[in-house]
C-alpha cells in the first residue's frame, strides 16, 4: 500500500478543514430567508428571485437550488433543455408547459415535474392570464454540495489509526 502524499498535502486532513469550516459557517448562516428582501433577477430564462443558490454560501441549506420564477401577463420564459429532476409550484396564475412539445395545462397549487431522462427534457413556460403575471416555486438537487461533510449526521474521527 502506497502513503504517498498529494504534493505536501494530507487529504484525510483536508476533509477535516473542510469539515470544521462548515461547522463554523453554519454558527451565522442565514436560517431565515425573507423573500421581500430579495431582488428580481432578468436572465435568460425570465425573472428569477433566487432563495438558495450554489453561490450563496450563507444559507443554512445548501443541498437543493431554490428561487421564485416569475412570468409576466400573457408572457412565456425561455426555452431550455434541462436533464429533468425540477420540481414547479404554481403558486399564482395559470398558463401551461411545454415539455418535449407536449402542452401541459396548469392553475394555482398545480406541481409540474420535469421527469428525468438521458438526454434530457425541451421545455418552455407560459401564463395564459392576460392581466396577471404567474408565479412557480422551482427546486431541483443541488449536487454542487450535496450534503456537506458532516454526512448529515457528524464526522468525526474517534480513533486514530494504530501505527
Amino acid at each position: 500500500m502506497s502513503t504517498k502524499q498529494h504534493g505536501n498535502r494530507n487529504l484525510f486532513n483536508e476533509l477535516i478543514r473542510m469539515r470544521d469550516e462548515q461547522r463554523e459557517r453554519m454558527k451565522t448562516a442565514i436560517k431565515v430567508v425573507k423573500g421581500e428582501e430579495l431582488p428580481l433577477e432578468k436572465n435568460a430564462n425570465g425573472y428569477y428571485r433566487w432563495y438558495i443558490h450554489p453561490s450563496m454560501k450563507d444559507r443554512a441549506l445548501n443541498t437543493l437550488m431554490l428561487w421564485v420564477q416569475e412570468i409576466p401577463s400573457g408572457g412565456c420564459t425561455g426555452k431550455q433543455r434541462h436533464q429533468g429532476g425540477r420540481l414547479h409550484l404554481v403558486v399564482e396564475g395559470r398558463g401551461y408547459t411545454v415539455v418535449d412539445g407536449v402542452k401541459h395545462d396548469w392553475e394555482r397549487w398545480d406541481y409540474i415535474h420535469l421527469p428525468l431522462k438521458p438526454e434530457g427534457v425541451v421545455f418552455q413556460h407560459f401564463n395564459s392570464d392576460p392581466q396577471k403575471p404567474a408565479k412557480l416555486v422551482v427546486a431541483e438537487p443541488n449536487l454542487v454540495d450535496a450534503i456537506g461533510m458532516d454526512l448529515g449526521i457528524n464526522f468525526e474521527q474517534l480513533e486514530p489509526a494504530p501505527d
